[in-house]
């Protein structure tokens, strides 16, 4: 058929249904795309569709509608249109997209394409058969929903990868308008494809949200207050220490001691390489030693009725004294030193110091095994949490995405463990996952060799922090079961059967059709298998080795211990095993208890204590557990988190809080779609709110915190409260990384908070409410956290604030540390711009119609809409921008 008849025929047609003014473009693009001539991919056309084809990926709504599965996620789910632009004529067939959704597509509608989840995140876009090919120019897209919800623009995953179907011999490509990059002021990572959010409608999680998107306007008016306490806290602030000791008395009238000449420390009965850590960050700061300094005198007495890590600091004149009842209480003494210390002066406040910690745990928790994070980001956090008396660091380095620590005798865990690739047969790495993209050599990928896991101990131990590892059990196990797969084949090559069979944690006869919560269906090791225990007696040999030979002894260990629902229900190994019932299992649904209180008694036989997740631990019977068990609670309050919590402490367990709401530093900095992180428990965890957090009373926030769309809410406590004297051991930060694929980016979602955890995990302030161990019912209503307490937990936020912005950030920023620089709060009055920021210090800019950056010192005259943005005080980095219009 000529073109000439295709059109007449075309025209006609449209004719024919009421189309009569269809516009020729229209016609001439329905030529165009009929008269491609469609031919099987080869390696350049995978590399030009790679090169040219844009990706668009835009969020319609997070309101549930009809359309969602009514059966999956109480009927919520979002809808999103993915839009492929071809740049140029794409005229091949036989080749498909895999791209990473971190909850599954529940359905789509599309003319040209299919979708499909594979396992976890990956889903698969394929061609259908009525697909012909892309003009130039030309858009085709997909509708699609997912359960749950979409509520930050990050929450769609980057490195889109097109490749042949079903040709291995071609090399897959991520498609470049997918790529990530890093945004040169700011430092933070784009992800190009992602659509910013306009509407209510992609911001509201449901009708009856709550949730306020923040805009420059009502940030302006939040930080009135901290700004308006800036003059009369600047004298405060250089007096000021982070976190607040628990006993200082300022001599007021002596003022202050110069230092010109540094300082001269006497190490008394103190050994050297017990605070040389800290001695290090004095110097950084410019506090040197130098023989004509003021005097330093450093001792240790011990008092066995003080808290491990106490001391006594007192800054006269003449000397400073400084007294701990261990080498960590001086260490402690000498970071409140560095505390005092204003980046460019030479003086210190004079003043007397009694300090305890208030929990004995006080921890953080970075996760390297869905994203890897480097060596060098460890050592320097560790420097950051000692600098804050920060003393517990859990790595989270196993998980299903990846296996983080060299095991010498299993080497499969990180050869094939460590890394993520384009391989679908996985013999070289893991599958894809989390938009980590073709390469296995990108920095999401990698591990930590003996000789860096040892090096990060020696660190930590310098610093007295105990290292806590933890490679995730039962569940979230993928990476190690998919290893030690690997090695069963090995070895079977080799037709050595019972070396295959030594660790393996798969029953491959296993028929059980599950979802585990990160929606993968083989990611569990098989509990009825005794090659599994084998398993955990090696690697935990292993690990244990490696810590007695870097000098710090392994003295607990986080096993996990997440349960996966509905797995080993058709597995033959755990039939025979329960019905066996020679180990006490008589139901398939023991089985994850029993597998965490075996895998705790040969940590105990190892003389290791035992630590998990709330979860699996809650199902264990005590009876079967060591005397000694540390639980990590994560269960949120506006849910009656504190429920479980209470109970796990009336089990004489020892309970570390890691409250989601407060306390999970990958959820959003604030309401705005902008901001990074995963929404599912909280929308803005901020400093100020983390500084609010009072841990000894969880239920007593349902007075003034909210829940997750922004609805008040009960806390009933008359249930299950607190056995009279019960407290917890301690609190733990959490930095889950799923979506965070650099060290900068740890670094802005975990500074500054970090500090705000560390008042909360040392100070116990006077502003707290007291726990009721006869239980209470707490609302909005109740009123027990009087308005007194609120006015002073408020003017201590305010010089918390000021601290951090005139002096804590400066030393960050000699540390090297990317901390989220505040977003501008701003105001258009009368033709004049108003602008402030949530830590007075840092300088302000702001910029009209595109031009240049100015720095804001004053309310100034302004005509049309302006950009804002805050700098750091070392002048290399700037806050996101934020805008404010002059119509609002």
């Amino acid at each position: 058929m000529t073109k000439k008849i295709l059109a007449l025929t075309i025209a006609a047609s449209l004719s024919l249904i009421g189309c009569e003014q269809a516009s020729q473009p229209k016609v001439e693009a329905v030529i165009q795309q009929n008269s491609i001539n469609m031919h099987a991919v080869n390696q350049q056309d995978i590399d030009k569709i790679a090169e040219n084809l844009t990706v668009n990926y835009r969020v319609i709504t997070n309101l549930a509608s009809d359309k969602c599965d009514q059966s999956i996620a109480d009927g919520n789910c979002f809808e999103v249109e993915l839009t492929l632009t071809a740049k140029t004529a794409i005229s091949v067939k036989g080749w498909n997209i895999h791209f990473s959704q971190i909850v599954p597509i529940q359905s789509f509608e599309s003319e040209h394409f299919t979708v499909k989840q594979l396992n976890g995140d990956l889903h698969r876009i394929s061609l259908k058969d009525s697909f012909s090919g892309f003009t130039a120019g030309e858009s085709k897209s997909i509708f699609f929903r997912a359960r749950y919800w979409a509520l930050a623009e990050s929450e769609a995953l980057p490195n889109y990868i097109v490749s042949a179907t079903g040709a291995s011999d071609i090399k897959a490509r991520v498609i470049e308008s997918t790529r990530p990059y890093i945004d040169q002021d700011s430092g933070l990572e784009i992800v190009p494809h992602v659509e910013s959010f306009s509407e209510k409608n992609q911001f509201k999680r449901s009708v009856d949200d709550k949730t306020q998107w923040l805009t420059s306007e009502a940030l302006f008016e939040r930080n009135l207050s901290v700004n308006a306490a800036n003059q009369h806290n600047k004298l405060r602030v250089e007096q000021a220490i982070v976190p607040t000791p628990k006993s200082l008395i300022i001599d007021e009238e002596q003022g202050f001691v110069e230092i010109p000449q540094g300082i001269l420390v006497h190490f008394g009965n103190v050994k050297p390489a017990h605070v040389n850590a800290a001695l290090s960050r004095l110097t950084t700061l410019g506090i040197k030693q130098n023989k004509a300094g003021l005097p330093v005198n450093l001792s240790i007495v011990k008092n066995e009725q003080k808290f491990i890590g106490s001391y006594q600091l007192t800054i006269t004149d003449t000397a400073i004294n400084l007294v701990g009842v261990d080498d960590n209480g001086v260490f402690n003494g000498l970071q409140s030193l560095a505390s005092l210390a204003t980046v460019g002066a030479s003086r210190l406040p004079k003043l007397s110091i009694n300090d305890e910690p208030h929990y004995a745990f006080r921890g953080m928790l970075v996760d390297v095994a869905r994203n890897f994070h480097s060596k060098e980001f460890i050592l320097t956090l560790l420097d950051q949490m000692s600098a804050y008396k920060l003393n517990k660091l859990h790595l989270h380095l196993g998980d299903d995405e990846g296996w983080r620590l060299e095991i010498p005798s299993l080497p499969e865990l990180t050869d094939i463990g460590a890394k993520r690739c384009f391989d679908t047969s996985e013999e070289n790495c893991l599958i894809t996952q989390l938009g980590s993209g073709v390469d296995a050599t990108t920095s999401v990928n990698g591990f930590y060799s003996v000789s860096d896991y040892s090096e990060i101990l020696k660190a930590a131990t310098a610093r007295h922090i105990q290292v806590i590892p933890s490679l995730d059990m039962p569940g979230h196990s993928r990476a190690a079961v998919k290893a030690m797969t690997a090695r069963y084949k090995k070895y079977q090559a080799r037709e050595d059967e019972a070396k295959a069979k030594q660790f393996l944690l798969d029953d491959f006869e296993d028929s059980t059709e599950y979802l585990s919560v990160q929606f993968y269906n083989d990611n569990t090791i098989n509990v009825c298998l005794e090659s599994s225990y084998d398993f955990v007696i090696e690697v935990m040999t292993q690990v244990k080795k490696i810590h007695a030979d870097a000098g710090q002894p392994l003295t607990r260990y986080h096993i996990g211990a997440d349960e996966t629902a509905g797995a080993w229900l058709d597995s033959p190994a755990c039939k025979a095993f329960v019905a066996n019932n020679d180990k006490g299992v008589t139901d398939m649904k023991e089985l994850g208890a029993y597998f965490i209180e075996r895998v705790a008694g040969i940590l105990s036989d190892l003389d290791i204590e035992t630590a998990g997740w709330s979860d699996g631990m809650e199902h264990t019977r005590k009876k079967n557990m060591p005397a000694i068990v540390q639980v990590n609670s994560w269960d949120l309050l506006f849910m009656s988190g504190h429920d479980k919590v209470h109970g796990l402490v009336n089990r004489d367990w020892q309970v570390v809080l890691s409250t989601p709401d407060v306390l999970y530093f990958d959820f959003p900095y604030e309401a705005d779609p902008k901001e990074h992180g995963n929404t599912w428990g909280s929308r803005h965890t901020n400093t100020e709110k983390i500084f609010q957090f009072m841990p000894d009373n969880l239920p007593v926030h349902a007075e003034f915190w909210l829940d997750r769309q922004d609805h008040a809410y009960t806390a009933d406590d008359t249930k299950t409260p607190m056995a009279a004297g019960k407290k917890f051991l301690g609190i733990q930060g959490q930095l889950w990384s799923e979506g965070v694929r650099t060290d900068n980016m740890v670094e802005h979602k975990v500074f500054p908070r970090l500090l705000a955890l560390a008042e909360r995990a040392w100070h116990l302030p006077d502003w707290g409410v007291p726990y009721n161990y006869q239980g209470a019912t707490y609302s909005q209503s109740s009123n027990v956290f009087t308005e007194e307490m609120i006015a002073k937990r408020d003017n201590q936020w305010h010089l918390f604030a000021n601290t951090l912005g005139e002096k804590e950030f400066t030393k960050l920023e000699l540390a090297g540390v990317d901390y989220r620089l505040p977003t501008v709060g701003a105001q258009i009055k009368e033709d004049k711009l108003y602008a402030n920021t949530a830590f007075p210090g840092l300088a302000i800019e702001y910029r009209t119609s595109k031009g240049q950056w100015h720095t804001y010192q004053q309310p100034v005259a302004v005509k049309t809409n302006v950009e804002l943005r805050s700098r750091s005080n070392n002048g290399l980095r700037t806050s996101r921008i934020t805008q404010v219009s002059v119509n609002q």
